[in-house]
């Protein structure tokens, strides 16, 4: 196999998200955007002495896991719904499998909760970013999602279905009335243009509206008759505010240089749980406010009896868990780096008559240092890359003996959860929250509890019980081989085998595998291969 070769092959494992492995020539082969059980096709594009990476051309056979129509138009172009082809029963079984797998280490089967799904499967957004563009280079005005795998071309969107009808209405009108303007969108290379960004947020309990139209500053443009149209669509929901935001940054995200009002106001109000929130164009918000009400549930009751203490909400965004756990609290202070988060905490804690909550603006890092308070329990819900690593020594310098740990990226928890457990912590419960259907991102939730050095356990073995069940822990070589081969696509021998398990303390017959004499040259295990080897071991519970 080399570089450019066109490679077929069965997914036989995949990994968070959807990065799927199959065996070429001996070989592990890599591949990304794939369902475990799919024949695919790829191109290799990086040879590595462990495989290889194939880009996927085509899925050539479905996976069984594959029962579902997709009912979106844009599937497959659109790059965003993932599993439209798997119903959602399957969506959470692929899900929960993935982050299962990745905390293997730090989780076993007494501790792991049911994974929890969605209330609503489709039309559960309450926020959606479309971009100005075009479908083909130098194609007509376009308004929608990036296309599949690329960074310029957009896809117009008439009928998503992962948010409310009134989302794809208030599109096509923005579209229809930006086409007759005949300005250009503005253009990422060149840094031309006019139209750059169409935002939408609905409120689930009321189904208020904001729209927010970003453009550069380089065109004067009267907006009134787009949003004129805007407001006589016929919605299911009501616009309450249109904004213009002029945004001059040479990059390629939504903010503001001026936000000016066209129509009504800049805000809206979200309940959940019982308690309101103000959210305005910038507010940082739960994309699915039913799912985040099944997440914030869980995490109370993860969180559990709070009289009298004093909570740390680190990463506390506009500070809705802070304001959940703080009725039942001393007091909660909450730390966010993104001050307007903070000014719409201090909002909302006022807004629900919350006194006993302070919101602090400023990276957590270096916020603890200040804080005069000393915490009885640590709420920690990062963003994707998880906790800075210094950070997490100061987290655990304050000693409590639990936190709850809200992740929305599993592999940045399963690494986080190793300094954890090397200071002493262990994962006493742990689930996972679906917030967005179809597509392949999961929220997780654990407890962590810290074990003293005289903490104890009473435990009756019975003996003949305990070498029954070593018995059962010992794999053969033949089942070592069948390992190694699937998961790192690695042949190994049975002396190599042997050296790794001396090696590991564990017992080998005491001539096996050995040289017949003192001067033969006998091969040693290779790094990468010991460490499948140890992978292994390690799986059986044999180390």
């Amino acid at each position: 196999m080399k570089k450019k070769d066109i490679i077929e092959g069965k997914i036989i494992k995949t990994e968070f998200p959807n990065k799927g492995t199959f065996i070429c020539e001996d070989q592990k082969v890599t591949v990304k955007g794939v369902i475990d059980g799919q024949t695919i096709k790829g191109q290799v594009t990086k040879k590595r002495k462990s495989g290889c990476v194939v880009r996927l051309l085509d899925v050539l056979e479905k996976s069984p896991l594959e029962d579902a129509k997709p009912v979106c138009p844009h599937f497959g172009i659109c790059g965003g719904c993932f599993y439209q082809t798997v119903s959602y029963e399957n969506q959470l079984k692929i899900k929960e499998g993935m982050v299962r797998d990745l905390l293997k280490d730090h989780v076993n089967d007494d501790i792991w909760e049911e994974i929890k799904g969605s209330p609503k499967v489709h039309g559960y957004r309450n926020k959606m970013e479309f971009s100005f563009g075009d479908e083909v280079k130098d194609g007509p005005l376009a308004l929608g999602m990036h296309k599949k795998n690329t960074f310029h071309d957009i896809v117009n969107i008439t009928d998503c279905q992962i948010v409310d009808n009134d989302y794809n209405l208030i599109v096509k009108c923005a579209l229809n009335i930006a086409q007759q303007m005949e300005l250009p969108f503005y253009h990422k290379m060149r840094h031309e243009g006019y139209f750059r960004h169409l935002v939408v947020r609905r409120a689930e309990s009321s189904g208020d509206i904001l729209v927010n139209i970003v453009t550069t500053s380089q065109v004067e443009a009267d907006l009134t008759k787009l949003r004129d149209a805007l407001l006589e669509l016929p919605l299911s929901g009501k616009i309450i505010g249109i904004l213009h935001t002029t945004n001059d940054s040479l990059a390629d995200v939504v903010q503001a240089d001026k936000i000016d009002i066209l129509y009504g106001q800049d805000y809206f109000y979200e309940e959940i749980l019982g308690l309101k929130f103000k959210i305005s164009p910038f507010s940082f918000f739960q994309t699915n406010t039913l799912g985040a009400e099944v997440l914030y549930k869980t995490a109370r009751d993860f969180v559990g009896e709070t009289k009298d203490k004093v909570i740390f909400d680190l990463y506390s965004g506009t500070g809705t868990i802070a304001q959940m756990l703080a009725p039942v609290a001393k007091k909660v202070v909450g730390v966010e780096i993104v001050e307007e988060a903070v000014e719409a905490a201090k909002v909302n804690a006022e807004l629900n008559g919350l006194d006993n909550c302070e919101f602090i603006a400023g990276d957590v890092l270096k916020v603890v240092d200040e804080l005069e308070d000393k915490p009885d329990f640590i709420v920690l819900d990062p963003p994707r890359d998880g906790i800075h690593p210094k950070a997490i020594q100061k987290i655990i310098d304050f000693g409590v003996e639990q936190m709850v740990y809200i992740s929305c990226k599993p592999t940045s928890l399963a690494r986080d959860l190793e300094v954890f457990e090397a200071a002493g912590y262990k994962v006493k419960r742990a689930t996972a929250v679906d917030q967005f259907p179809n597509t392949v991102h999961i929220e997780t939730v654990v407890l962590l509890s810290q074990q003293k050095p005289d903490d104890t356990i009473e435990i009756d073995l019975d003996l003949d019980e305990l070498d029954a069940t070593s018995a059962e822990l010992k794999a053969t070589y033949q089942e070592i081989k069948d390992y190694v081969l699937k998961e790192f696509g690695l042949k190994v021998s049975n002396l190599y085998i042997s050296q790794v398990k001396r090696k590991c303390g564990i017992e080998v017959g005491e001539n096996y595998n050995l040289p017949k004499s003192e001067n033969a040259r006998v091969p040693q295990c290779p790094k990468e291969k010991e460490d499948a080897i140890k992978a292994a071991l390690k799986y059986f519970a044999m180390i």
